[in-house]
């Protein structure tokens, strides 16, 4: 049995910004083996788990395509320039937002290690990322290019621990986090009436393209993803969220990217309130998920999401209730598993 917090903690540790996922899909490849009919990566670097149907379809129920994805990718920082006294000047992979960056310790794929900090003059109020370097500890641009070069790329170096019984507290819970609830569905689900492939995609944080490849490949009858999604159980949030820490799955409605196919909104909340699985719903107003290239491939797909609702997103320090967690896989298992009426 997948322990939550081991595996998470073990794929959390991987450096694998977007478009540099070989090193954590070849730790999950690894980790979802056991369970698979077949494993393959596309070109875009997507890693696909497949199970076929294995439980009896009595009737004329023919069995259904099902797509569930998880994003493996993290945001990160790419050099682009190394001055003279040996510091280093950077872009983003994906969304960061200069003030949570401010003193933030990083790391690059050899071991490098540094941290984040802003010009003198750079008021903290008003950054931009053209005001933040990355300070490695050399003192020449000679000395830097020795370890650090354009192009490399930085990932948080914060590590995952738990805080009281049920919370923890990692970097990249998004979306690694969903990467755990996947392996713990192949684990659990020992017969499934249904085709299923678990996509573990690439390069979500730069504009879903994993999934629009997978999806298009796949072309699956319907669409599941599995993200984190924000809470509104904070002080003065900016944008008011119904979901908290603890009451269970998110259950997604709407996002920036779809709204989600009501067959399939209500289908995981009828099986929610029939196998006694704690659940809440989600209305995001930012941001999107694979659902929502999966809901436009080829001819369209029947789409939704099951999120875990998650504190400080994108930060080094990332919170979600392990409850949630379980209930996202106990939920999302049965929903792929079981006899769809599409």
């Amino acid at each position: 049995m997948f322990d939550i917090f081991e595996t998470l903690a073990r794929l959390a540790s991987v450096h694998s910004p977007a478009g540099f996922e070989t090193p954590v899909a070849e730790t999950i490849a690894e980790l979802a083996a056991p369970y698979a009919d077949e494993i393959r990566t596309d070109a875009l670097g997507n890693l696909i788990v497949c199970r076929k149907a294995n439980a009896g379809n009595e009737g004329s129920y023919d069995p259904k395509k099902v797509m569930i994805s998880a994003h493996m990718d993290s945001i990160g920082m790419i050099v682009t320039h190394v001055d003279d006294n040996g510091y280093i000047r950077f872009s983003n992979i994906g969304g960061l937002a200069p003030a949570v960056l401010l003193n933030v310790p990083v790391r690059f794929a050899n071991g490098t290690r540094g941290v984040i900090a802003k010009e003198g003059k750079a008021e903290i109020k008003e950054l931009s990322l053209g005001d933040l370097y990355i300070d490695i500890g050399a003192s020449s641009k000679e000395e830097a290019t020795k370890k650090v070069n354009i192009g490399d790329v930085a990932v948080y170096a914060a590590e995952t621990y738990m805080v009281g019984e049920k919370r923890v507290v990692s970097p990249y819970l998004d979306d690694r986090i969903a990467c755990v609830v996947l392996l713990m569905v192949l684990e659990s689900v020992k017969e499934s009436k249904n085709d299923l492939y678990f996509v573990f995609s690439a390069q979500e944080e730069v504009g879903t393209r994993g999934s629009k490849t997978a999806a298009f490949g796949i072309e699956p009858d319907v669409g599941l993803a599995v993200d984190v999604t924000s809470t509104g159980d904070i002080p003065e949030v900016d944008v008011p969220m119904q979901c908290s820490l603890g009451k269970g799955a998110a259950i997604k409605v709407m996002d920036a990217s779809l709204i989600c196919s009501p067959k399939v909104v209500r289908k995981l909340e009828q099986l929610a309130k029939e196998f006694d699985i704690k659940y809440q719903f989600e209305v995001l107003q930012r941001g999107g998920t694979d659902a929502g290239s999966i809901q436009l491939s080829r001819s369209g797909a029947y789409s939704g999401a099951v999120s875990i609702p998650t504190r400080y997103i994108h930060s080094p320090q990332e919170m979600c209730d392990l409850d949630d967690v379980r209930a996202a896989a106990a939920l999302v298992g049965l929903y792929a598993a079981n006899e769809l009426d599409f």
